[in-house]
């Protein structure tokens, strides 16, 4: 679903003090994307309404919430402006869109298929999420496009050490590949290890880790597809 803002206001810019009330605030008509106070204002405005009927916000993330109906159950994650919920009961989720649809200005997308980089496909048996796109992306980012693949995502005759005498290399460039890489793990659990025991080395990262690095791309270019996290069964 897509919203629009509630109120916002702001601190009076240079050039456009009231000299009269120098301690106001504008309140703005038309809230724009960027404002730091636009996510917050929106997510007390949201809470307050998912609260206000019958909800419960989450102990750990405060960004989802949750509301028990006997045995059913409705959850609504909201990110920013977007929100995506599931449910058990098809009452449930009629309910929650005729809610948002009273309380705010909002359209549904329809079954999610496509969040945050992750690619969500929705059987009988349950919901699977992969990043294939996003595999091909960063393989495109760092240049490993065409690269001759491996069938391994580390090399098992030589363990990753500090290797403080070899040469050292670019640190952003490193950090910026095992940032990649960390996203990538939470729907590829086969390189997780790897990634995490490279990303150790992000201070001094030398050309052994570097190339261990590299290794992942390729492996992950002859195995774009592998590892579909299945994590909802079906009732």
């Amino acid at each position: 679903m897509k919203s629009f803002n509630p109120n916002i206001y702001v601190c009076q810019p240079p050039g456009f003090e009231d000299l009269e009330f120098p301690n106001r605030v504008y309140k703005v008509e038309k809230a724009l994307y960027g404002l730091h106070q636009d996510p917050r204002a929106w997510y007390e405005t949201f809470s307050t309404c998912l609260l206000d009927n019958g909800f419960q916000r989450g102990q750990i993330d405060k960004t989802l919430f949750i509301k028990r109906v006997k045995s059913d159950i409705l959850l609504v994650q909201v990110y920013v402006d977007d929100i995506n919920f599931g449910f058990t009961k098809k009452e449930l989720c009629t309910e929650f869109e005729k809610l948002m649809h009273k309380k705010f200005q909002m359209s549904s997308m329809g079954k999610l298929t496509f969040f945050l980089g992750l690619q969500v496909t929705q059987k009988d048996d349950g919901i699977f999420i992969s990043q294939d796109k996003y595999v091909n992306e960063i393989l495109k980012k760092f240049g490993f496009s065409t690269v001759k693949t491996v069938s391994t995502p580390m090399g098992t005759s030589k363990p990753l050490m500090k290797d403080e005498n070899a040469e050292d290399i670019d640190v952003h460039l490193y950090r910026s590949m095992i940032g990649s890489l960390m996203y990538l793990t939470s729907s590829r659990p086969d390189i997780m290890f790897v990634v995490c025991a490279c990303a150790r080395f992000q201070v001094t990262p030398k050309v052994s880790h570097l190339y261990a690095v590299k290794r992942i791309f390729r492996y992950l270019k002859g195995n774009p597809q592998q590892e579909v996290v299945k994590f909802l069964e079906a009732n």
